[in-house]
């Protein structure tokens, strides 16, 4: 693996169990970690629980047993981005580093409005993913809350399809229901709307997608 990523212009750091898999991401700054769930010291499922919760939002690219679904699921659940079930090849690897580092990019870029976005009193900071509602409840957003509310913001006004998104924020083969979107802005209207069950500002497109009104429709 190290050899065929270095072949690709890929830096790259081996480290020997979980215990120093922490110390190197928190003091190297990786754009990203390929992260093994069976791993001597601490697991993965460890490594990656320790790391989200020091604010670390680095990308994480589980390897996995294949067959294993309560890994992957618990891997996700705890906030790494992608996975690859083992045995693997080099190309779907590959094709997985670069997908992720280009949804890092993108999310990384400043959208028009700044990193700081308002409405209906509600403000929120991509870049600290952090947000403090119309109420001044203080919230910490998911990477993927963060992602998913971005893309709207940046199609203000415009209707973006449900399958736009999952491509855009995980992938299709990653999440192929949409219910998976459905749930997502479920609650980002519990956060920021005064009625989630008539949004103003994150509004639904029956049929087609989703919509973001910064002024509610006023």
């Amino acid at each position: 693996m190290q050899l065929n990523l270095e072949e690709e212009g890929y830096q790259t750091e081996i480290v020997a169990d979980g215990l120093e898999a922490i110390e190197a991401i928190t003091t190297n700054t990786p754009d990203l970690v390929l992260l093994d769930v069976m791993l001597p010291g601490a697991s993965g499922f460890d490594v990656c629980d320790r790391v989200r919760a020091e604010g670390n939002r680095v990308p994480i690219l589980f390897l996995t047993a294949r067959g294993r679904e309560d890994d992957r699921v618990r891997g996700l659940e705890l906030g790494g981005d992608d996975y690859v079930s083992k045995p693997f090849s080099i190309r779907e690897l590959l094709q997985r580093i670069r997908a992720m580092l280009r949804r890092q990019m993108w999310y990384d870029s400043q959208p028009q409005q700044g990193n700081n976005v308002e409405f209906g009193g509600n403000s929120v900071n991509f870049a600290a993913y952090k947000a403090t509602t119309r109420t001044g409840k203080q919230i910490t957003l998911t990477q993927k809350e963060c992602m998913v509310l971005k893309l709207l913001v940046e199609h203000q006004g415009e209707v973006v399809a449900r399958d736009t998104i999952l491509d855009q924020v995980w992938g299709y083969d990653r999440y192929p229901s949409s219910r998976t979107i459905d749930n997502l802005i479920l609650q980002l209207r519990r956060y920021f709307e005064e009625d989630p069950r008539q949004p103003k500002y994150i509004q639904t497109q029956y049929g087609a997608g989703y919509r973001f009104i910064a002024d509610g429709g006023e």
